[in-house]
């Protein structure tokens, strides 16, 4: 069975990071191995929580998995707390990391044109080094703005569908000819279509060509669902498929997710009952 390390924070409540990636992956058939950057009792969109930062633990992990001489198929790195944390993960991909090892990197920063609290210039300074040692990575639009210095706001401004695609896709262009990796940017949200329906959808660039999957927008953000995408997404590199496949198949099963965390009217912070729909997976 393939492993992976997956290096991220541990809610508690709210179904995203680890909670979200260890039933993904190990439906999928692969062994996650998590390495927490935080435990928190619920993911910081709730009105209050507990909040204990991991920097200092991180070693620990490093040290006695070298003694189990271990290998990982994959690593996988999501939320982190700052740009120390960042180090350490520079330390652990020199550590395990192997020519075959596949690395994705969600650079969890912000969403909705907005940065979340733990955000500092530093921060996003280490995260441009980090998406560089990726193969894969999975920035949320807003993600990608700010890795790429394109403005949010002028983004969200054209009129019509195409140029805000034009725009996009220039930006994911350049985020992928920096690091050389393959580049999926995700929520994308561009201007209504006709009759004021508007759609969400995901972006795929390596270098060679790009395509463009949307599906109708329901006006809600769920937490954990970026985390979902891109434990799919991981998933499915373990497996061998390629990444146009995954994203088909992470687009159909958080679409299935969403439509039923709003017909049973589940609060956006508590995200979407995934479980239910994981059979897709296998």
């Amino acid at each position: 069975m393939k492993k992976v390390a997956v290096i991220q924070d541990l809610s508690s409540f709210g179904k995203c990071s680890l909670t979200a990636a260890i039933p993904v992956l190990s439906v999928m058939g692969v062994q996650a191995c998590p390495l927490p950057t935080a435990i928190l009792t619920a993911q910081t969109g709730y009105p209050s929580f507990f909040y204990e930062d991991f920097t200092s633990k991180m070693q620990y992990f490093v040290d006695e998995w070298s003694k189990l001489e271990v290998t990982f198929d994959g690593i996988y790195t999501g939320f982190v707390t700052g740009e120390e944390q960042i180090n350490n993960i520079f330390h652990f991909l020199d550590t395990f990391y192997q020519k075959e090892t596949l690395v994705l990197v969600d650079p969890v920063m912000g969403d909705s044109g907005e940065v979340y609290k733990l955000f500092t210039a530093q921060l996003l300074a280490r995260m441009k080094e980090l998406v560089k040692r990726a193969d894969v990575i999975t920035p949320n639009i807003t993600e990608c703005c700010l890795l790429t210095g394109m403005s949010y706001e002028k983004l969200q401004s054209y009129s019509n569908e195409q140029d805000y695609l034009v725009a996009a896709e220039e930006a994911g262009s350049l985020l992928q000819q920096e690091t050389g990796a393959q580049v999926i940017i995700t929520g994308m949200s561009p201007p209504p279509k006709a009759g004021n329906e508007r759609y969400i959808g995901n972006m795929y660039l390596d270098g060679k060509r790009t395509f463009y999957h949307s599906i109708q927008y329901n006006g809600k953000s769920y937490s954990g669902t970026g985390d979902l995408f891109a434990s799919i997404i991981m998933g499915s590199m373990m497996r061998g498929e390629n990444l146009e496949k995954a994203v088909q198949l992470a687009v159909a099963f958080l679409t299935e997710a969403i439509h039923d965390a709003t017909v049973e009217n589940i609060p956006t912070i508590e995200g979407v009952h995934f479980e239910k729909f994981l059979k897709m997976l296998l």
